[in-house]
């Protein structure tokens, strides 16, 4: 299961959004997947991202061009935890999003 929480909006409703999800499990590519199956494929995902295009209307030809040359997938993992095997310590690691997705958000947020 994975929980999303809606955290921004970009464009015209329905355009981009920034979305917070947690992970009940642990599967592969299960945020990519759900998000999918939802039908709000990853940005810059192409397996589950589909090629959905983006209406002309809903964002700037600018934040279009943004989104279309992000060279990766628009993911990050915030917070991961796990049991050690061997010691059974719960670890938990977090690291901030990547300069590359804050500056994504950043000039998203400024031309819609």
């Amino acid at each position: 299961m994975t929980r999303a929480r809606l955290q921004d909006t970009f464009g015209t409703p329905g355009a981009l959004s920034l979305v917070e999800c947690q992970l009940e499990t642990g599967r592969t590519h299960q945020i990519r997947v759900h998000m999918a199956y939802a039908g709000h494929g990853l940005i810059g995902d192409p397996v589950y991202g589909g090629k959905r295009k983006i209406a002309a209307k809903s964002l700037t030809p600018d934040a279009i061009a943004q989104v279309q040359s992000f060279g990766r997938q628009a993911l990050h993992a915030a917070t991961l935890g796990f049991e050690h095997p061997a010691s059974g310590e719960m670890l938990q690691f977090q690291a901030p999003i990547p300069p590359d997705m804050t500056a994504l958000i950043g000039k998203l947020a400024s031309v819609s």
